[in-house]
């Protein structure tokens, strides 16, 4: 798999949202409908355009766990190799809100 995004773009692999519950119960994202809110950076874009001929820089790396908008990032899905299909989320650098510190 080769995906190289383009401007300010962001590809990440989306983060499961598993949680446990007091009394030891996992309830997996699917569970619960909604949107993803954080991802981990696969691949980063190199950055806007800025109308003085340079580029505007990212501040996240591959690797970073992210959080974003919930509705900012579209959903793309990349056949592999190996023949599985994998699902991607591409968001604009403009939508991320902050980088998670361990």
């Amino acid at each position: 798999m080769n995906l190289k995004p383009l401007g300010n773009h962001i590809i990440l692999a989306a983060v499961d949202k598993e949680t446990t519950t007091a009394l030891g119960i996992i309830i997996p994202d699917t569970a619960d409908k909604e949107r993803p809110e954080r991802g981990t950076v696969v691949a980063v874009g190199p950055g806007k355009m800025l109308e003085n001929g340079t580029r505007q820089s990212i501040d996240v790396k591959v690797g970073d766990e992210i959080v974003f908008k919930k509705y900012a990032p579209d959903e793309i899905e990349v056949k592999q190799p190996t023949g599985e299909t994998k699902k991607f989320l591409v968001v604009n650098a403009d939508e991320v809100m902050a980088i998670i510190e361990n």
